[in-house]
């Protein structure tokens, strides 16, 4: 998984592994201001679906620490408006790689973050949003390593294929032990599909795909392991993805 960006993925640190048996190498992500949480990870063991290594992506510029521990976060919790889209459930079964096997990760606080249909973050300057909580939370895993997050079908902007960005955390106390960031990525003709439909169908095409996105084809093609199995559930979606980590 070495290429141009090793220094990069050092420096955010962590190669995400599948519970495969392989040996990936893993680091300690580099400090940042974050939410005390005074759960301490457990592990159990967890049947865990196969995965593949993945690298870690960039955090990109729009991270905030919101400190918004919930699981909807279609809610502006300034106003109480919800944006419009297309639900999606989105699932994570976060579990932790080692020699042994895959074992789930308890008390990880996993942090999402992405853009409404019409393509903005919430709370950024650049955007005019300062002030508005959209879009934006973090929930801490359970004993399964589940975490659970009520959001949309996120929208496109100028250079970027869809994706919705998250983050792991691991504390003991208030100390910050380990850090991981990435981004997820969807299929294109689910993408195609969504995007028939009102909010999104009001606005032009899109301009950037998976396979012409920087952070997609990064690392070769390595975006593909990071494409969420999706399914039509209810009114929208639901997607799930299994992520282990090596530390």
């Amino acid at each position: 998984m070495v290429s141009r960006r090793t220094a990069l993925l050092v420096g955010l640190g962590a190669i995400v592994a599948a519970c495969t048996g392989r040996s990936p190498s893993a680091a300690l992500g580099s400090p940042s201001p974050s939410a005390a949480s005074d759960t301490t990870p457990t592990a159990s063991s967890v049947a865990t679906p196969a995965c593949v290594a993945t690298p870690a992506e960039t955090e990109g510029p729009y991270f905030v620490d919101e400190r918004l521990n919930r699981s909807d976060i279609t809610t502006d919790s300034s106003t109480g408006s919800k944006r419009n889209g297309v639900p999606l459930d989105l699932t994570f079964q976060v579990a932790r790689v080692s020699s042994s096997g895959c074992t789930s990760l308890g008390g990880a606080q996993v942090d999402v973050w992405h853009c409404d249909a019409a393509g903005v973050y919430s709370d950024v300057a650049a955007q005019s949003t300062v002030g508005q909580r959209f879009l934006r939370g973090y929930q801490l895993t359970g004993a399964d390593g589940i975490a659970r997050f009520a959001t949309i079908y996120p929208g496109w902007y100028a250079g970027r294929t869809v994706h919705i960005h998250f983050k792991v955390r691991t504390y003991t106390g208030a100390t910050k032990t380990y850090e991981f960031s990435s981004q997820l990525f969807f299929d294109d003709a689910l993408t195609d599909a969504v995007y028939k439909a009102a909010p999104y169908s009001s606005r032009p095409t899109r301009d950037t795909r998976n396979q012409t996105d920087m952070v997609y084809t990064s690392n070769g093609n390595s975006g593909s392991v990071l494409l969420v199995k999706a399914a039509p559930s209810g009114a929208g979606y639901a997607a799930t993805f299994a992520i282990g980590l090596n530390f």
